[in-house]
């Protein structure tokens, strides 16, 4: 919300500086986000009029001329501007002058100099010489009622500032210079100074018939008919510029006294061009296969969740947002239908966001606006109406103001010993009296107790710490004491077997990947290419149209990130998010952080593309593969020890996947992305991922002390040939099951795969695998008879359990 701080003093003025004002409105809860000037600092700058213009002897571009500037005599200035001309009231900078800096950075300083022989005693100004406007096509033009030599500061106000407030949804009422008045006026106690409404009289008794169809769109509507007038009529210079100063765009004098009192009271209304109505009106929900092309010219498609305004032929407006084209105001336009209502905030909200834009109108009726006033509402624009753009053929038709379906106001209680509790101060009834007085809040007092009906303007009041809001607002936050906590507080300690995902993340960073934040919806291909989801969960509002679903899988945004910096010439990339994902799970019940219905676990997941590492001399280039990153997964989990088992994704390469899995239980998936999605996401070379559960992860094991052995350890080659279908995985799961049931079993420390071959000495379907077992004992040295018996048992058991046999 942006306005002018001259504007606003005309209703409401604190005897305060603007600085004090502007801290006032931040502390009460309307933020102040920026506090500009007008127009930047210059002097001795006037009005002045034009006398007389003749050529310049020594220039084609120049002219001479004689000006009025108010000093007595005429000034001789010499002057280059196209619309320069005999009569015409200007902008003039007499000698010593000082005007706006320029690139340098100094203020301009006008001084009496000679242009071309001619000597010139002061410069004709245009708008944007003064910071007034970016755009100039000359002097600016300013009215023939002008006093000359008045200070063009004065005269044109712009010693004012530009206001903008940031607005919390709730703070509706505020989004008008009237509720920021009476904000101003609640907490400083100014009175406010309105201008009574002056009722404009009735000189014809014609009205357009409307009916109102739906009443859960719209609780009032008045409107009238207004005949004769001029819409040719200029824009009031006094009400551009407020309009100008609170970020508007002037049209055209009826377009621009409608947009003035929406900023003035709150209230957005509609100029219909009265002879574009066929027929009636009528208010209803929109239709199926209906269409209406807008006043930005867009055409929408409509359907039974947009309400609008109908006559008998076609649709005039989108009900609450925007107007249609058809009906649309021009310079040509005689008669018009003035409109304004009250639209139910819950029918107007989210219906300009899908036709992926915004109004002013939408953004005040979908958080409520005034519905008592306005038939003062309807007054106040035909009063400025007639004003500017009447003529005497103007003929006013009386106010049609039909009431259907308002909303009831239900008196919400406030207790001074609760607001005492949660603003932390000893408020007293007499104090929370004067407040609610001052906010024109209507209550009925008990012991201890206010029964408060909130006004028609507030919809931001509904149950009791509302109210305490408002207490706490004016009563002034930096007026409330910053008391340390009084309730016990202790510091509790995470549980030694879990780490933070902190932790984490700074070990994946040691790992040399770099974090992403990626959002949560992502586009719908990606559920089907990625994690094999049909039926992902669905958005019903997108902030994009491609951002339609929840994921299930961290992996498609990572290849994304990957996609990015390749498009960017990144020739290596390792990224990693730490994130949720969404799933459907009818056993999910509501809670503080879970939704029924739908499962929220936290996942893991990174990724490499490029190079294994740096180009450097000590290793050849070779592309990152699978065992690399199951190495970096294994460090990730460290001391615990991970099983993989060969598996399919829908997003990994057939055979350089595998499942990942902890104590028994599968926790993740590892591998190579699909050949399918390499061509379909342009990527030349395969990265490879993986992506874990994050509560797994986040377990560890508690450290405990083990004996450290003072005898020497052994080692143990052992070579086994096995069908080529035999993962070496389940080798080891053989070797480990007679290690945990032989007693001599202790003495083996590590089993780790070392080679493996195929080839010449085998058969086709043969393979062998090498393993290197290590082992120590913590009591005796070891004695080659209880190393080999161990090393016999555990080839026995591969073997019976594998049909493997020992390597010649």
């Amino acid at each position: 919300m942006q306005f002018s701080e001259n504007w606003l003093r005309s209703i409401v003025d604190p005897k305060m500086s603007s600085d004090e004002l502007s801290h006032l409105l931040t502390m009460s809860g309307l933020e102040v986000e920026e506090v500009e000037a007008v127009a930047p600092p210059f002097s001795n700058v006037v009005v002045a009029e034009v006398k007389e213009v003749v050529k310049h002897p020594n220039a084609d571009r120049l002219n001479v001329c004689q000006v009025d500037a108010g000093t007595g005599t005429l000034l001789n200035i010499v002057c280059g501007a196209p619309n320069v001309r005999a009569g015409m009231k200007a902008i003039c900078a007499k000698s010593g002058a000082l005007l706006p800096p320029g690139a340098d950075g100094k203020p301009f300083e006008i001084k009496t100099g000679k242009l071309r022989g001619v000597e010139s005693q002061g410069m004709m100004c245009s708008s944007k010489e003064l910071g007034i406007s970016e755009e100039s096509s000359g002097l600016m033009e300013l009215p023939e009622d002008a006093p000359v030599g008045q200070n063009i500061r004065d005269y044109l106000g712009l010693n004012d500032l530009k206001f903008t407030i940031k607005l919390t949804p709730n703070k509706a009422d505020c989004l008008s210079v009237l509720g920021v008045a009476r904000e101003v006026s609640a907490l400083t106690g100014s009175p406010l100074s309105l201008a009574p409404t002056r009722a404009v009289p009735v000189s014809s008794d014609e009205i357009l018939p409307v009916k109102v169809s739906a009443p859960d769109l719209c609780g009032r509507f008045a409107g009238r008919v207004i005949r004769g007038l001029n819409a040719r009529a200029a824009t009031p210079e006094w009400m551009k510029r407020r309009l100008e100063r609170s970020g508007q765009r002037s049209v055209s004098a009826l377009v621009d006294i409608s947009n003035y009192v929406m900023l003035e009271v709150g209230r957005p209304s509609h100029v219909f061009d009265l002879a574009k109505i066929h027929g009636s009106l009528d208010v209803r929900w929109g239709r199926k296969g209906e269409s209406l092309k807008l006043l930005n010219g867009n055409t929408v498609e409509l359907d039974e969740w947009v309400g609008v305004i109908a006559d008998d032929k076609e649709i005039e407006s989108l009900a609450g947002i925007m107007g249609g084209d058809a009906t649309a105001v021009s310079l040509d336009t005689t008669d018009i239908y003035l409109e304004a209502a009250f639209w139910w905030p819950n029918a107007i909200q989210g219906r300009a966001r899908r036709y992926n834009f915004s109004t002013d109108a939408a953004h005040r009726f979908e958080r409520g606006v005034d519905y008592a006033t306005i038939p003062d509402h309807i007054e106040r624009i035909t009063a400025l109406i007639v004003e500017i753009c009447g003529t005497g053929e103007t003929k006013v038709g009386p106010v049609d103001d039909q009431i259907v379906n308002l909303p009831q106001r239900q008196p919400v209680l406030l207790r001074t010993a609760r607001a005492q509790k949660v603003i932390g101060v000893p408020l007293s009834d007499e104090l929370i009296a004067d407040i609610f007085t001052r906010l024109g809040l209507e209550f009925t007092r008990g012991e201890g107790t206010f029964l408060v009906t909130a006004p028609s303007y507030r919809f931001d009041i509904e149950i009791e710490e509302d109210l305490i809001e408002e207490v706490a607002r004016v009563y002034g936050f930096e007026n409330i004491p910053a008391n340390p906590p009084v309730a016990p507080s202790a510091m509790l300690i995470a549980p030694e077997n879990t780490r933070s995902l902190f932790a984490i993340r700074h070990q994946l960073a040691d790992l040399g990947y770099q974090e992403v934040v990626n959002m949560s919806f992502v586009e719908s291909a990606w559920e089907a290419d990625f994690a094999g989801n049909p039926e992902p969960i669905r958005l019903q509002n997108p902030i994009a149209s491609q951002l339609s679903v929840m994921r299930s899988s961290l992996i498609g945004s990572l290849v994304a990130n990957v996609r990015y910096n390749i498009n960017r010439k990144a020739g290596r990339v390792r990224a990693f998010e730490v994130g949720a994902v969404f799933k459907r799970n009818g056993e999910v019940q509501d809670g503080p952080l879970a939704v029924a219905g739908f499962d929220q676990p936290k996942r893991v997941a990174a990724i490499a593309y490029g190079p294994a590492a740096d180009e450097q001399w000590g290793m050849p280039t070779r592309a990152v593969d699978f065992f690399d990153v199951k190495a970096d997964l294994e460090a990730l989990f460290a001391p615990r020890q991970l099983r993989f088992a060969k598996a399919e994704h829908p997003a990994l390469h057939p055979g350089r996947c595998a499942t990942v899995e902890l104590d028994g239980k599968q926790i993740g998936l590892v591998g190579e992305l699909h050949p399918r999605w390499l061509q379909k996401y342009d990527l030349p070379q395969a990265p490879v991922l993986f992506e874990v559960d994050a509560d797994a992860l986040c377990e560890r094991v508690v450290p405990r002390y083990t004996e450290i052995s003072k005898f020497p350890g052994a080692t143990r080659d052992l070579a086994l040939v096995v069908k080529q279908d035999v993962p070496a995985q389940r080798v080891i799961d053989a070797f480990n099951a007679e290690i945990a049931a032989n007693p001599a079993g202790k003495i083996v420390q590590a089993v780790v795969l070392f080679d493996e071959y195929r080839g010449k000495g085998l058969e086709t379907d043969e393979k062998s695998l090498a393993f290197r077992f290590s082992l120590q004992d913590t009591q005796s040295t070891l004695q080659d008879e209880a190393v080999d018996a161990i090393m016999a048992a555990v080839a026995e058991s591969a073997s019976t359990k594998l049909n493997a046999r020992l390597r010649a």
